[in-house]
C-alpha cells in the first residue's frame, strides 16, 4: 500500500476547476501539449478518473506504470504520486475527471467516516478500467457523460454532482484493502514535500536548497530522490512543470505570452519563448494555435 502523504492539501497540484465554488475538473487533453510527451509528476488529494479516446498512453502511479489502451481507463486514488506519458512519443488524446473530497460531503462525519474507509491510505492506488468488466464500462460511459455536460451550453450542476458521487461510488464498491507498508515511506513524503512546494512556488525564483529544505532533506539526498522517483534532476523538474504550466494557460486563457512567462517563473517572454521552443519544438504562438486545433479536431 502506499504511505499516506501526511502534508497539507495546499502543498498539492493546484486543479483549475471549471466551475467557481464546485471542485471538479473536467478536460480534455492530449499528450503532446506536454514536454516530451510527458506530464509532471505531480498528486493532490482528488480522485482522477482518465479515459484514453485514441491512441495510448502509459500512466504512473506510485512507482508502477500501467499500460492503458484506447477505449481504458484509469482511476487513481487520492494523494498517490501520479503522471501520464509516451515513452515513444506518440500522442493520445484523453478525457480527465478530478474530484475533490469536499464535492463528495468529507465535511460531514459520515462522508468523512467512507472517504477514509475507501480512499484513504490502506486502499489500492489505482484500478485499471476496461470495457469487458461491467461494471467498469459503466464508469467509462459516466466519464463521456461528464464530459458532455460540462460542455454543454446549458450546464446542469445537480447532473454534475450525480455523476461525480456515481463515479466514486463505483470505485467504493469495487475498491480493494491492502495490506503491508509501503516501502521506503519516508523518501515518498520527502518527494511529495518537495514536489508540492515546487507546484505552488513555480513562479518564484528557487534554488536547490529551496527545494531540499521543503523536502527536510540535504541537497544531494534531494538529487538522489528526484532521480529514483522521478528520472530527472530537481532542476528539470522544475524547469518542466513551468513549461507544462505554460503550456495549460497557453490553451485555457488568453493571457500574452510575456504575462505567461513572467506567471511561470520566467524572467521574460524572449527566454520563456527560447526555453518553450527547445524544449517542445514549438514556439508559444505555435504551441497555442496547433494544439488547440489537434484537441478540438
Amino acid at each position: 500500500m502506499s504511505v499516506e502523504l501526511e502534508v497539507y492539501s495546499d502543498l498539492s497540484e493546484r486543479l483549475n476547476y471549471n466551475l467557481p465554488d464546485f471542485p471538479l475538473y473536467v478536460r480534455k487533453g492530449a499528450l503532446n501539449q506536454f514536454d516530451r510527451y510527458v506530464a509532471a509528476c505531480h498528486w493532490h488529494p482528488d480522485l482522477e478518473f482518465i479515459f484514453v479516446l485514441d491512441g495510448a498512453m502509459e500512466y504512473f502511479v506510485n512507482g508502477v506504470t500501467i499500460p492503458i489502451e484506447r477505449g481504458h481507463g484509469i482511476f487513481v486514488n487520492s494523494k498517490r504520486l501520479h503522471y501520464g506519458f509516451s515513452t515513444n512519443k506518440v500522442n493520445c488524446s484523453f478525457i480527465v475527471v478530478a474530484i475533490h473530497p469536499s464535492l463528495l460531503g468529507v465535511s460531514t462525519h459520515i462522508g468523512k467516516v467512507y472517504w477514509d474507509e475507501k480512499f484513504g491510505p490502506d486502499t489500492e492506488d489505482f484500478i485499471l478500467l476496461t470495457p469487458q468488466s461491467p461494471w467498469e464500462k459503466e464508469v467509462l460511459l459516466l466519464l463521456n457523460q461528464i464530459d458532455h455536460e460540462m460542455n454543454n451550453h446549458t450546464i446542469n450542476p445537480l447532473r454534475l454532482l450525480s455523476q461525480a458521487t456515481s463515479l466514486c461510488a463505483f470505485i467504493g464498491d469495487h475498491i480493494k484493502k491492502v495490506t503491508g507498508p509501503f516501502i521506503d515511506g519516508q523518501s515518498w513524503l520527502a518527494v511529495s514535500k518537495m514536489t508540492g512546494f515546487i507546484h505552488h512556488h513555480y513562479d518564484h525564483k528557487l534554488t536547490l536548497d529551496d527545494i531540499a529544505a521543503a523536502g527536510s532533506i540535504c541537497r544531494s539526498r534531494c538529487c538522489e530522490l528526484f532521480n529514483k522517483y522521478m528520472g530527472q534532476t530537481p532542476h528539470t523538474y522544475l524547469m518542466r512543470y513551468r513549461i507544462q504550466k505554460g503550456s495549460e494557460m497557453l490553451l485555457e486563457t488568453k493571457r500574452s505570452i510575456s504575462e505567461i512567462a513572467l506567471v511561470c517563473g520566467f524572467q521574460s517572454g524572449s527566454y520563456f519563448s527560447y526555453v518553450f521552443r527547445k524544449e517542445t519544438g514549438l514556439t508559444p504562438q505555435d504551441y497555442r494555435k496547433k494544439v488547440t486545433l489537434s484537441i478540438h479536431s
